[in-house]
């Protein structure tokens, strides 16, 4: 059998996997196996056995590294006996401390520990305690483990913050050199309410193409934070920079990118302030296609600091009091509008993907716990914007695909064929007489996401649509970006919080100095050790290397690739730590709900039970299948739907149903509904008539409610499985702001 290298995955049930260095299929290891490792050690297995569905199953031969990483837990005194238990609970084991190890921390509290003694198959790993951070319901304290939990980078090295600090307070005359004055070009900004760093400003005006009197195409500018100008590679801000790659947000807090000084001073295009911005100067002519474009280095000034839902009223409003307050720039706003317009034309036309979806905004209270759960509405503003933000990044991906540069690409693939074969098979069995082919084009999804958008199920079907496709990555290999429908797509429009964006800037530099950009070697170099291929090369990118872009195998391909491996995995982790802790927060916030009734929706059937999303709460939880009632439910992974096999009720997304929160695990983030509901409720409409037509029906039913709330109240414990969400389309990054993309 096949030695293979690769990383440990922790499962919170005891066994694991290892992730393999050469991207295949994920190996599978016994809770025996897992005794001697721990979550994230580096190892060599061999392939021992496969399973019935041909997965492979290994044996450990070797520990090639262990994570030196601290792990955070909760300190506990049993039977005599200090031990950490940790928050993350695919470590599996508790790590014993001793006595004189403890740091002085108190039982209960959480810890960072360090481990001196490594598991075997015969002892648990032993560990001392490096740091103290407090009481588990202390202010923040979720975030404090999340940041440590994720290895999320949350402090800048001494040289960082020295390097910030000798950094100008304002713009100085050497620093506008060789630079397009814009200042008076009525930039402005369009944002959250509680954004704090802006790094994007626009301004539209009418514009000609051709020798015609009457305008008919737009000029649209977007400038964007001058990054690059402060943020040398080599230097102590650039590697702590990309070592973070992105900033990470949570409610309440910021973990940045780069230190204050810069993300919400000298780089944030602060309203009445001069700034410096490399700029996208833009011609949309009025079928929304980019006529033409141009980049250059200019120094801005923002005339205005404009909220989405200001912009909103605007629109709606030209003689309201939000517009009476902007009079002189309304205008422009209208000018954005029209541009706006034109280029959702061309999105249509393009056929790109665009799903509405609810998105929800954690209000907490002045102690870090949850206030409300509110949906966020996108209003036209938020739209404008993004369609502005879509265009440059178009220009500038063009920009350097033409000059045959290296850069790293935003690409987001089409399904694989595994995953376009289960949607067709759903597609069918749902009878919509709509499918899509063998090679899917966006506009296939497009059309599919119109046709079923009045659907009941409309929910259930978008959902399989978007989990049908691949994750965004970043990559210097330009796949293009299905989603989006574009042949090729950077990230340029976000410097102050992604790394690539600072990338994309740097090569756009160089070549409008006719020069080449090259990656500062030592750092990368370092992080493509480990790297795990994020999928594998396609035959378009095979001849996008060979149009004379990147060598095979070369070393500057190599460092390409590894830099961007190196951002997609930590925006990867950016999110897992986001969504750690609005879990955290929406357990806690649950706790106070204990024994209440709630509407909602499932949002989610498997083969273990519903996932539900409560209609007031905006918060989702698991009804475990022995909640369901009495009798045997089939899952049907085609319909994505729960079946019982005696009364053909069925449960798929959208169902509606009423629940009783029943339990909450703080620790293991998740919360358990039970289902409430008259006998009646979830049957198909043919079983609901004849059902009402006759008595005896009707008095079965209700027999039959009794005894699902009796088999509920003794399956309330009931353990549940833990929950795998599929990735399509990127979440937001940012409050407020456009997804990202």
């Amino acid at each position: 059998m096949s030695e293979v290298d690769g990383t440990v995955q922790g499962h919170r049930d005891g066994h694991g996997f290892v992730q393999r260095d050469d991207g295949d299929a994920d190996i599978y290891l016994s809770p025996q196996e897992m005794r001697a490792v721990l979550h994230r050690d580096r190892v060599r297995v061999r392939i021992i056995r496969y399973d019935r569905k041909g997965r492979p199953e290994g044996r450990v031969l070797e520990i090639i590294e262990r994570r030196k990483a601290p792990i955070i837990g909760r300190l506990l005194f049993e039977g005599g006996v200090w031990l950490v238990a940790p928050e993350d609970k695919r470590y599996g084991q508790d790590i014993l401390v001793p006595k004189n190890a403890t740091a002085k921390a108190q039982p209960g509290q959480v810890v960072a520990v360090e481990l001196t003694e490594p598991p075997s198959l015969y002892s648990q790993p032993v560990g001392r305690v490096t740091e103290v951070l407090g009481e588990i319901d202390d202010p923040g304290m979720e975030i404090e483990i999340a940041v440590r939990k994720y290895e999320v980078p949350h402090r800048f090295s001494a040289e960082t913050m020295a390097q910030a600090a000798k950094l100008p307070e304002k713009l100085r005359p050497i620093d506008k050199k060789h630079r397009i004055d814009l200042t008076d070009v009525a930039l402005v900004t369009i944002d959250g309410e509680d954004a704090r760093d802006f790094d994007d400003a626009v301004y539209c005006e009418p514009a000609s193409i051709g020798r015609v009197k009457k305008p008919n195409a737009w000029r649209l500018v977007v400038a964007i934070a001058d990054v690059s100008h402060y943020v040398k590679p080599g230097e102590a801000l650039d590697d702590d920079a990309y070592e973070r790659a992105t900033s990470v947000y949570f409610p309440r807090r910021v973990i940045p990118m780069l230190p204050e000084k810069l993300s919400n001073g000298l780089c944030s295009l602060n309203p009445l302030e001069e700034r410096l911005a490399m700029v996208c100067d833009m011609v949309i002519n009025a079928s929304g296609e980019i006529h033409a474009y141009q980049f250059f280095p200019a120094v801005i000034c923002s005339h205005a600091r404009f909220t989405y839902t200001e912009v909103a009223a605007i629109l709606a409003n030209t003689r309201g009091p939000e517009a009476q307050r902007r009079k002189e720039l309304v205008p422009h706003l209208l000018h954005l509008h029209e541009v706006y317009r034109a280029l959702l034309k061309a999105r249509t036309a393009r056929g790109a993907v665009d799903f509405e979806t609810t998105e929800t905004q954690i209000v907490c209270d002045d102690n870090g716990r949850i206030e409300k759960i509110v949906p966020r509405t996108r209003n036209d503003a938020h739209k404008l914007i993004e369609e502005a933000m879509l265009a440059a990044n178009v220009c500038s991906a063009d920009f350097i695909a033409g000059a045959k540069h290296p850069s790293l690409y935003r690409v987001h693939e089409g399904p694989t064929p595994e995953k376009r074969a289960t949607l067709q098979s759903y597609l069918r069995a749902l009878g919509l007489g709509l499918g899509v082919s063998d090679d899917p084009k966006p506009g296939e999804f497009q059309a599919l996401a119109e046709a079923t958008k009045d659907r009941p199920d409309a929910q259930q079907i978008h959902s399989m649509l978007l989990r049908s496709m691949q994750q965004a990555i970043y990559t210097p290999i330009n796949s293009g970006h299905f989603g989006l429908a574009y042949s090729a797509y950077t990230h340029f429009t976000s410097p102050i919080r992604r790394y690539p964006d600072l990338l994309v800037h740097r090569v756009i530099k160089a070549l409008l100095g006719a020069r080449r950009y090259h990656l500062h070697a030592p750092e990368l170099a370092s992080s493509a050790v480990h790297t795990r291929p994020a999928r594998r090369g396609s035959a378009r990118a095979g001849a996008d290397v060979a149009k004379g872009e990147l060598k095979p195998g070369s070393p500057e391909l190599q460092m390409w690739e590894a830099a961007g491996a190196h951002c997609s995995a930590n925006e990867r982790r950016a999110d897992e730590a986001s969504r750690d802790v609005e879990a955290w927060l929406k357990c806690k916030f649950m706790r106070e709900h204990l024994g209440e009734e709630y509407s909602g929706a499932v949002t989610a059937a498997t083969s273990f039970g519903l996932f539900v999303t409560l209609d007031e709460l905006y918060v989702e939880g698991l009804v475990h299948i022995t909640e369901l009632g009495g009798e045997y439910f089939r899952f049907d992974e085609v319909r994505q739907e729960l079946r019982g096999e005696r009364t053909g009720v069925r449960y798929a997304v959208g169902s509606r149903v009423r629940v009783q929160v029943s339990r909450v695990d703080l620790d293991g983030r998740k919360i358990d509904f039970r289902l409430v509901r008259d006998g009646l409720a979830a049957m198909p409409k043919s079983v609901r008539e004849r059902a009402h037509g006759s008595a005896s029906a009707a008095l079965d039913a209700v027999k039959a409610t009794d005894r699902v709330h009796k088999r509920a109240a003794k399956a309330a414990g009931a353990k549940t499985a833990a929950r795998s969400r599929g990735a399509g389309n990127p979440a937001a990054a940012k409050s407020g702001k456009r997804a990202r993309r």
